[in-house]
């Protein structure tokens, strides 16, 4: 038992090394893209600020992770090490080919094939009906408020091209779901909550780094000369990207916490589910390092590849990607930093035009995100079925 508990801490440890590996891009990638810091520099900067993160915020999403996945009955050290024997493969596996997946979905994925192959399909906490049907009432709502604003929109522009009402639509549920959330409408947890942020939080991404990427553009371009509003939005970006760092430490660096403090919860060394000062400190020392030594495809990917940022545009990115990620913090949802600075960096390119975005890359990236979590829970599953015989 000691063994496995042992075994189960650094492996968990070791997640959150290879989280910081993968997501070392999301906070540096548009200061990179604009050359404001050195890569040796942006990544010292991000490891710092990913360890100050956790300590500003609650430990909400550790609890998500420890206590909202599956039966929390059947979480025994064993179940937990398979788990994070998925995750950590699938993000190391990725991070070696380059590909941004959501290192937080990965671990809901590793966590939930383990605890199928432990108890079966019902081990997972499934949403009830009740909770799905007001939700569906919500998100329809939503995305008739949205089509008839952007709709109309478009029609007294002059566009009646009825892509907007589609568009409309998508915005309108991005931004009702959390809403309703934070107004206690709806309470809406666990996987539903992880499952609907793989859409949401790219759309609020998307949608904050493009209004505010407007904004810049509208108001200050005619009160300053494009020299100027570099010089000013390559200091500013260095703020920006501290800001995103602390979201991304706040939010995933709690994904390792939850893990830990469920295995001495199994193994009879803490009462009740709540997360001791060491192991805070050891899992952001954890993120911090493999974001200190940065995981360069990915950053690649994510700030050359998609769309090419100005300084004023990376500001507006790492701004935005920041703010949702602080907000989904606060509400407890442990969303993909990865999706919401992808986002990000799609709404301020669009602002140039469709064209300016490189859409063929975003298609890999999506069908990375629609197949972590599977993937991830067929790798636990399997090492589950493969190892539980001798253990």
């Amino acid at each position: 038992m000691e063994f496995l508990i042992i075994v189960g801490i650094g492996l968990a440890l070791l997640f959150n090394f290879v989280n910081g590996l993968n997501d070392a891009a999301n906070s540096i990638a548009t200061v990179i893209a604009t050359k404001v810091l050195t890569p040796l520099q942006a990544v010292g900067l991000a490891a710092f600020f990913n360890l100050v993160g956790p300590f500003l915020f609650s430990t909400a999403i550790a609890k998500t992770i420890g206590k909202g996945i599956v039966d929390p009955s059947i979480l025994t050290p064993f179940v937990l090490v398979t788990g994070l024997v998925g995750s950590v493969f699938w993000v190391f596996f990725c991070s070696h080919f380059g590909i941004p997946v959501s290192s937080s979905h990965s671990l809901v994925g590793g966590i939930m094939g383990a605890g199928i192959g432990a108890a079966g399909f019902f081990a997972v906490i499934w949403p009830d009906m009740n909770t799905i049907i007001l939700m569906l009432e919500v998100a329809l709502f939503g995305a008739a408020a949205g089509a008839l604003i952007f709709g109309a929109i478009a029609y007294y522009a002059g566009d009646r091209n009825p892509i907007y009402f589609a568009l409309g639509s998508i915005i309108g549920i991005a931004i009702i779901i959390p809403l309703s959330m934070f107004l206690g409408i709806v309470e809406i947890k666990g996987i539903l909550a992880i499952v609907l942020f793989i859409v949401v939080s790219p759309t609020l991404g998307f949608i904050a780094a493009y209004a505010f990427t407007a904004l810049i553009m509208r108001y200050l371009s005619n009160v300053s000369t494009p020299q100027r509003m570099n010089y000013i939005f390559r200091k500013l970006q260095i703020v920006s990207a501290s800001l995103h760092a602390i979201g991304h430490g706040s939010n995933d660096a709690q994904n390792a916490m939850g893990i830990i403090t469920a295995i001495l919860l199994a193994g009879g060394f803490i009462a009740v589910f709540e997360v001791p000062f060491w192991v805070i400190l050891a899992s952001c020392a954890a993120i911090s390092l493999g974001t200190l030594l940065g995981g360069w495809r990915v950053i690649d990917k994510l700030a050359n590849r998609i769309t090419r940022i100005t300084p004023y545009q990376g500001f507006s990115a790492s701004t935005s990607g920041g703010l949702v990620l602080s907000a989904m913090t606060m509400l407890g949802i442990p969303v993909s930093t990865t999706h919401a600075m992808s986002g990000a960096i799609m709404g301020v390119g669009t602002t140039q035009g469709s064209a300016a975005v490189r859409w063929g890359v975003v298609r890999e990236i999506i069908i990375a995100w629609i197949i972590t979590i599977p993937a991830a829970a067929l790798v636990s599953f399997s090492f589950f079925a493969i190892a539980s015989p001798f253990v």
